[in-house]
């Protein structure tokens, strides 16, 4: 079923490992004809494939694909067509296999620095927010939304000030959180990824601990995936939570009630075995706990008060 991208290579995009690239030649005249192809609704479906399966061995393919004449124009109707399919959720396998290798030549353009701008300039990425709001399990459904968060996902990762500017004046946070209580793994690790990497930006830490209602949203799925993976561990999963965890304790008002709320299954010895070779989760983890232990409140006298 997954033709764009099998969901190892999903994983190495999303979460900083490489993807090695093909050493043999593509034949650009094949990807030009292909690109071409990709205007005329006949041979759509085998050009999207095609290119797809070639976009990791071909490094200026973003802009190709850019440039060239209606070719942003077709990819948007793949995803426009399959809009009427989404409620009632009636999507087939056959549909989300073509409209994932559509949304795999986006994430193309949207990873490349020569294309990035305009791509968000155009709000490319509000088209791919109806699949994130599916909650249907099946799996072309799963698959959509998978790769609907690679395509954020890779923004994310170029670690961009105008990238997080951007999502911010969109709704992904309450998307990301949503998935990250119902998903799959999978998806819950891209989409706790994407949380942290507008965390790690300082306009992106502000802005979650803005509000109380914003801090405590994040809090509250932050703790719920705590507790699950206490029962069904994911050290992958759970080295991005963490991640979370530490950012917010940055934050001088998130560091005090962090203190009120942080599960008590990061303080014990819960996830002792699951991160028994993550040396680098540890290492956060023992710096979350001294950072919500320093600086607690004192009295006048300057005695620390008993917690509340």
């Amino acid at each position: 079923m997954e033709d764009a991208t099998s969901t190892d290579n999903l994983l190495k995009v999303f979460l900083e490992e490489p993807v090695p690239t093909a050493l043999a030649q593509v034949d650009r005249e094949k990807i030009y004809q292909w690109i071409n192809e990709l205007s005329s609704p006949e041979t759509r479906e085998n050009a999207l494939l095609e290119l797809s399966k070639k976009r990791e061995s071909v490094p200026d393919l973003a802009p190709m694909l850019w440039h060239s004449f209606g070719t942003i124009a077709a990819l948007l109707q793949e995803i426009v067509n399959i809009y009427p399919s989404i409620n009632p959720p009636t999507l087939t396998a056959h549909q989300s296999n073509r409209v994932c290798n559509a949304l795999a030549l986006l994430q193309c353009v949207a990873s490349h620095p020569e294309t990035r701008s305009a791509f968000l300039a155009a709000h490319i990425p509000l088209f791919l927010y109806p699949f994130l709001h599916t909650v249907s399990k099946t799996r072309p459904f799963e698959y959509l939304r998978l790769t609907s968060l690679g395509v954020i996902g890779a923004l994310v990762k170029t670690d961009e000030q105008e990238v997080i500017n951007f999502l911010l004046t969109t709704e992904i946070i309450p998307l990301c959180l949503r998935i990250m209580e119902s998903g799959s793994e999978l998806s819950k690790t891209v989409a706790t990824f994407i949380l942290q990497k507008i965390l790690l930006d300082d306009t992106g830490l502000a802005y979650i601990c803005q509000t109380y209602e914003r801090f405590s949203h994040v809090a509250m799925i932050l703790g719920k995936m705590v507790l699950q993976l206490s029962k069904e561990p994911s050290a992958r999963l759970l080295k991005h939570v963490v991640r979370c965890y530490l950012r917010l304790s940055d934050n001088p008002r998130a560091r005090e009630a962090l203190r009120q709320c942080l599960p008590d299954q990061l303080k014990d010895t819960t996830f002792a075995q699951v991160l028994k070779d993550d040396t680098t989760t540890k290492r956060w983890l023992a710096q979350l706990v001294k950072n919500l232990q320093e600086g607690q409140v004192t009295d006048p006298r300057g005695i620390p008060l008993p917690p509340q």
